[in-house]
């Protein structure tokens, strides 16, 4: 299927790792000029490198270093990208703080100090950039905002897991409604346990902390899913890609679970 990608423009923050940098080369297989975005310059650069090596003859791809959680930086950073590509069609937000490995922090442990920083990122920096990029697709009439949110959406177990993500789908559906007159369709994907190339370091440390083998871990985590085994960026990358092309045109203020499927669980 030609997913209509090629000229595209699209800023995939968050993309110097993960399901980001995964969605980020295969937009850019599909055509598609991508600027990716993060705060960690080194990382940022040598995932440009990486795309840029990995798709030879590929369109251009940009690296600008912006922080989510600072509308300045928000703003300075799209308008680079649209002096420096010519426009901007696509926009995935995929910058979030790293979650870390440790359980998840009880309701005594949440300082103000750390929900606000999680969400500042995450849940409002969304915000920024889409309210950023929004003019620049109104006035072509055409674009694509997908959101990463996460099954944490729809789940107990992290309070400040579940409430940024819920926002999101929030977030998603009221720019759906506002900005789908003007040709700009909004969706969120909600990926679960991914494997990205922190993975592997992860289980060897659970597995360490436990007692348990790698392979025990792993299984344990697959379990978390109906396919009973962890997807990877990349799959995950497929579906994004689809949402950010012209065929998508029947999905807008949707939510996309992509996570192999949530046992027992109805969503309809």
């Amino acid at each position: 299927m030609d997913l209509e990608l090629a000229g595209k423009v699209a800023i995939v923050t968050g993309g110097s790792r993960g399901i980001g940098k995964a969605v980020a080369r295969q937009l850019v297989a599909e055509g598609a000029a991508v600027c990716l975005v993060a705060r960690d310059r080194a990382a940022l650069d040598a995932a440009a490198a990486e795309l840029r090596a990995g798709t030879p003859g590929a369109p251009r791809v940009l690296a600008v270093s912006a922080d989510t959680g600072d509308d300045t930086s928000v703003r300075a950073m799209v308008e680079t990208v649209a002096r420096e590509l010519g426009r901007i069609d696509i926009l995935v937000n995929a910058a979030a703080q790293a979650g870390g490995q440790a359980p998840p922090p009880t309701i005594d442990e949440i300082t103000d100090a750390l929900f606000w920083d999680d969400v500042n990122v995450k849940l409002l920096g969304y915000m920024r950039c889409a309210r950023a990029v929004a003019p620049h697709m109104r006035e072509r009439g055409w674009g694509r905002i997908i959101n990463i949110g996460g099954l944490a959406a729809r789940q107990t177990g992290s309070l400040i897991g579940t409430v940024r993500n819920a926002g999101v789908a929030a977030l998603t559906k009221q720019l759906a409604d506002e900005l789908g007159p003007h040709g700009i369709q909004v969706s969120v994907v909600h990926p679960g346990l991914t494997r990205t190339e922190a993975t592997a370091g992860v289980i060897a440390r659970r597995a360490e902390r436990e007692g348990t083998s790698e392979a025990a871990v792993e299984a344990r985590m697959a379990g978390s899913n109906a396919i009973r085994r962890l997807l990877t960026a990349e799959e995950v990358a497929y579906v994004i890609a689809f949402l950010a092309s012209p065929k998508s045109i029947a999905i807008n203020g949707d939510a996309i679970a992509a996570g192999g499927g949530a046992p027992r669980a109805i969503y309809y």
